[in-house]
């Protein structure tokens, strides 16, 4: 006959275990997600503004090909 007691809490231990892995996964997966915003951010910062853009090619984005 098993003991249940110690059967229990080796399950309750097995599942914290479980739960911290977990948790340490969604922390890296977080600071994966905040890197990838950060680098987004800067990057979209250097662009060129679209008055920048229109100074330099005028006729860009002024029209609309359209085909039917």
């Amino acid at each position: 006959m098993m003991n249940l007691p110690s059967v229990s809490t080796g399950m309750i231990a097995q599942s914290g275990a479980l739960q911290q892995i977990g948790i340490s996964m969604l922390g890296k997966q977080l600071d994966t997600f905040e890197a990838n915003g950060t680098m987004l951010a800067s990057s979209l910062a250097s662009m060129p503004s679209p008055s920048l853009e229109a100074s330099v090619n005028p006729s860009v984005g002024g029209n609309i090909d359209l085909r039917i």
